[in-house]
């Protein structure tokens, strides 16, 4: 399974990226708005600067909901280096433009996916990954890791190309189980991938070594 890392903060990125376990990077309009990143030109710039930090692809998502708006905002993130990924919202013209980006060779991100119907269109459309946003589905009551796992599923019998990538994770355990789930890529928030590191006994057992190895000072 892949990590990406769900931010547009350069120095979590970094943090992230130093740990020699990142694959690549989402991001969207609200983060950007958090890291107060203002104007085309600023947003533009700000996805290169992440591009050169990072060797994986980056998802940079597009603010137009038409087909034609998409299309021609997609080539132009496209356009600011070989890693961006566009980022596409589930909407009927969303659908049209990933078979138009498929087509010419441009990877995409289909976002907002909450149903496994809808990852079926974006995969038929030929979509690089489809977004479940599993926390966002636990919130509505219902089971976002099963969701992952109802995806894989479909993705398998199918024999659809296209990568599940698991978003809106909340904690260390959602990437666990969309591990066993059978993501094929986990966006985190850089809190939840450090939690992967943490484990009581790991601090006790720590502890009790150096503390044994003072003994032979």
């Amino acid at each position: 399974m892949k990590f990406f890392i769900d931010t547009a903060n350069l120095a979590q990125i970094k943090e992230a990226n130093d740990l020699g376990i990142l694959d690549g990077v989402t991001t969207n309009p609200s983060l950007m708005a958090k890291e107060g990143i203002k104007g085309t030109a600023a947003v533009l710039q700000h996805y290169v600067d992440i591009c050169n930090m990072v060797d994986g692809d980056i998802s940079a998502e597009v603010i137009s909901t038409d087909y034609k708006g998409i299309i021609e905002e997609g080539k132009k993130l496209a356009a600011l280096h070989k890693n961006i990924v566009v980022k596409v919202p589930m909407i009927k013209d969303g659908i049209k433009a990933i078979k138009w980006f498929t087509d010419n060779g441009i990877k995409t991100n289909c976002t907002l996916i909450f149903s496994a119907g809808q990852a079926i269109l974006a995969a038929k459309a030929g979509a690089t990954y489809v977004s479940p946003f599993l926390g966002r589905v636990d919130d509505m009551g219902a089971d976002g890791i099963e969701l992952i796992y109802q995806i894989r599923r479909i993705f398998d019998v199918q024999g659809f190309k296209t990568e599940i990538l698991a978003a809106s994770i909340r904690n260390a355990l959602h990437i666990i189980k969309c591990a066993e789930a059978g993501a094929d890529v986990c966006t985190c928030p850089l809190d939840s991938i450090l939690g992967l590191l943490k484990h009581p006994l790991t601090d006790s057992g720590l502890a009790k070594f150096l503390e044994d190895a003072k003994k032979f000072a």
